[in-house]
């Protein structure tokens, strides 16, 4: 609800070229550099659609 309304969804079948299975980790970064992904996926979204939102004026 970042945008204050809900979502229109159209879910289609498989394209061609989507991934369909990811093997994301950052086990590399943590062990190499200390990196540690501390933000939720919520606070990210909202963090995202501020930033977009000041960017491009809307």
């Amino acid at each position: 609800m970042c945008l204050g309304k809900k979502a229109n969804k159209n879910m289609l079948s498989v394209q061609a070229g989507e991934v369909l299975v990811t093997c994301a980790d950052v086990g590399d970064l943590m062990r190499d550099i200390g990196f540690k992904p501390a933000t939720p996926i919520e606070e990210g979204l909202r963090r995202f659609v501020e930033c977009y939102r000041e960017f491009y004026h809307t």
